[in-house]
């Protein structure tokens, strides 16, 4: 069985044409929209935490997998409700030490500043059944860290994440998708249950845990192309292989 694990990063107004990666943030309406196709055709959206009996093999159903990176405060805004209205759950992926701050990684690509989450809005989100997972301390390109600094990252967000939510954080990210082996195997070694790139494609039992391949949903993806991104193979067919 090989289940789509969407990414998303901002569900709000796109900023204005020409401004880089604008194309990162999705519409409001048009996340509803793809969310209740989905669960007019049957299917349920789930966190990682709740995804992975199916990416395992253990359990078999119609479900998706739904995935926020960042942390941004209109995510809380404007998805949380929709998820909320349909019974899905879904994982975002916070920067520990960017709670009410923002998007200060994408500054100097001139991407506009973009407001993240409380740690109040943190505890919301989980609490409407939604996951914690860490997307490290500082948004840090993992391969450019020494290998101690690297470890830092990917341990202490850990840490510092499940004293703010008061409880476990068991699902990571890599910032950018960038990473080795050395970072997958750190990310296995500091207790976390799984990790997702950036990398397209289904995920499947035969896939490494820690290092889950994901399907990237834009502001110009259509309603006829995210429904054939999310039932058919079309993304294994550009996975790289």
């Amino acid at each position: 069985m090989s289940i789509p694990i969407l990414m998303y990063h901002q569900i709000g107004e796109p900023n204005p044409k020409g401004t880089p990666y604008r194309g990162l943030t999705v519409h409001p309406a048009s996340f509803a929209r793809q969310m209740r196709w989905m669960h007019r055709l049957g299917y349920r959206g789930l966190s990682m935490r709740d995804a992975m009996p199916y990416v395992r093999g253990e359990r078999q159903g119609k479900v998706f997998g739904i995935t926020f990176d960042d942390g941004y405060r209109n995510v809380h805004r404007n998805a949380m409700p929709v998820l909320s209205e349909l019974g899905f759950t879904a994982t975002n992926y916070f920067v520990a030490r960017q709670f009410d701050g923002g998007n200060v990684w994408d500054l100097q690509k001139g991407i506009p500043f973009s407001a993240l989450m409380t740690v109040d809005e943190m505890r919301e989100w989980a609490q409407a059944g939604n996951e914690v997972g860490s997307h490290t301390l500082d948004h840090v390109h993992l391969p450019e860290m020494t290998p101690e600094e690297a470890r830092r990252q990917i341990v202490e967000s850990k840490d510092e994440l499940e004293q703010a939510l008061g409880g476990p954080v068991t699902a990571f990210c890599y910032p950018y998708g960038d990473h080795g082996p050395e970072h997958r195997a750190m990310v296995r070694e500091a207790g976390y249950d799984n990790a997702t790139l950036t990398q397209r494609g289904l995920a499947a039992a035969s896939d490494d845990p820690y290092g889950l391949p994901r399907v990237t949903v834009a502001r110009s993806t259509n309603i006829i192309r995210f429904l054939q991104k999310c039932l058919t193979r079309y993304e294994d067919s550009r996975r790289r292989r």
